[in-house]
């Protein structure tokens, strides 16, 4: 068997141990089972990869169960295949952490700063998501979204008033939904790129140290920041 047939069915045997410790499935269970039943889960990594996967199950079948001769297999793995898997193991079973890869000095802001201030913030820094505080207790994220809808709805009544309105105003919106999630440092940056695939509201999720909200801040993810977008 060659080279690429070996470092194949290495990874390969490490996804399939990976996927039935996950399902905690009998050893009678096959791995295209295991693969459908785990992309069925939500927010599960597998089913970025299934469609790989099972294509992987086929070439894996074919060097075990169609060999001519004990050394000699008829299908032996290409480059692009051992990569693949290789990259895919690493995905599943020691995925990348959220942390030290998105670290970022984050801003917190206090609920009673001025609209007016807010504007002028993004208009030097550019700024585009605001935490709001009520002395340490997170409160909501503010982003330049919010603000356009906030403005196009107060304008309706009349002149507003930039200065005497603040950032908790802006988090006051009756139809308003939350746009953020936290994270911890250990989160797999998989299920970020999850989160963000199945709620189109997210705009960002922040990371502290063990996901609380009322943490120090230690970075953000945007949509923009991960590669899937």
């Amino acid at each position: 068997m060659g080279e690429n047939a070996d470092e194949f069915l290495s990874s390969f045997n490490r996804i399939e141990k990976y996927l039935k410790e996950s399902l905690n499935a009998p050893t009678n269970m096959g791995f295209s089972e295991a693969v459908r039943r785990l992309s069925r889960q939500k927010g599960s990594i597998v089913k970025k990869y299934e469609n790989d996967l099972l294509e992987m199950a086929q070439l894996r079948n074919a060097i075990i169960h169609e060999k001519v001769a004990e050394n000699f297999v008829i299908a032996e793995p290409n480059e692009w295949a051992v990569s693949r898997i290789k990259e895919i193991d690493r995905a599943l079973i020691e995925p990348e952490e959220v942390y030290p890869k998105f670290k970022k000095n984050v801003t917190g802001f206090e609920k009673n700063l001025p609209i007016e201030d807010i504007l002028q913030i993004i208009a030097k820094k550019h700024f585009s998501q605001f935490p709001i505080y009520d002395h340490g207790e997170f409160l909501g994220l503010i982003t330049v979204r919010g603000i356009g809808f906030w403005v196009a709805q107060e304008n309706q009544k009349g002149p507003i008033d930039f200065q005497t309105k603040t950032a908790q105003d802006l988090l006051a919106l009756p139809f308003k939904k939350p746009n953020y999630r936290f994270c911890a440092t250990t989160t797999p940056i998989s299920q970020v790129e999850n989160w963000f695939r199945e709620n189109p509201l997210l705009e960002a999720v922040l990371i502290t140290k063990d996901g609380n909200p009322n943490g120090k801040l230690l970075g953000i993810i945007r949509p923009r920041d991960l590669s899937f977008i």
